[in-house]
């Protein structure tokens, strides 16, 4: 593995409003997208903000998916982080876009952890 992860920073514009308002779809969207791209959920918790918006992470085993969504502009902001080199949190990502019905996606990818690992670098607790 030449990283210890990958991160997926997403644009999503032009979604559909009523999607980026409503928690219990979001949090069902988010839970699906780790299970589509292979993850083990750990944990899930999303709040609802007034009038409008939604904040929320999907903990996995591999690391993170999460969202704030602004109804008011149709935007969301997207981040899918995966741990190690089985799961593509593209998958994830591409799933997202699609159930928020977004006109347009703008992805980066970020590789991290291309640092110097050292296993002996930790202490035994």
């Amino acid at each position: 593995m030449d990283t210890m992860g990958r991160h997926v920073i997403a644009e999503m514009w032009d979604c559909n409003i009523d999607t980026l308002n409503d928690m219990g779809l979001i949090e069902q969207i988010f839970v699906n997208a780790a299970l589509k791209a292979g993850a083990e959920i750990r944990e899930v918790a999303f709040h609802k903000f007034a009038p409008y918006g939604v904040s929320g992470v999907v903990i996995i085993s591999e690391s993170h998916l999460t969202i704030h969504s602004f109804p008011e502009h149709g935007y969301a902001s997207i981040d899918v982080y995966t741990c190690g080199d089985i799961l593509d949190p593209n998958v994830a990502t591409d799933f997202i876009a699609e159930a928020l019905e977004s006109k347009t996606c703008e992805k980066v990818e970020v590789p991290r952890g291309m640092g110097p690992v050292s296993v002996n670098q930790f202490k035994a607790l």
